[in-house]
């Protein structure tokens, strides 16, 4: 499941536009947020793409570390949990007090 930034609606994984607001989802999710504020965060330096204990074969696939510009989207193309991807982004820092 996904939740769309400008008005919070949820949908399913498979969703590219928005219901209710016709926000692009691949850009405008609360995931996508994310990814694009750890991306332009200058104390982040990697991220860590995490995935649940039960994941699918396609999250299993993609759950490690990468570099800012080489992270895959989430939810994960292929996804087969009945519940949608549950893989969610971790910020590497250099520093974690300034």
């Amino acid at each position: 499941m996904q939740t769309c930034s400008r008005c919070k609606t949820v949908v399913s994984d498979e969703v590219v536009v928005c219901p209710t607001c016709q926000a692009d989802l691949r850009k405008e999710s609360t995931t996508a947020i994310a990814l694009r504020q750890m991306q332009e965060n200058p104390r982040v330096y990697a991220i860590h793409v995490a995935v649940s204990a039960d994941a699918c074969p396609a999250c299993m696939a993609v759950e490690g570390t990468y570099l800012k510009d080489q992270v895959p989207t989430l939810p994960v193309e292929g996804c087969s949990n009945p519940n949608g991807c549950k893989c969610t982004y971790q910020p590497l820092l250099t520093e974690i007090f300034p």
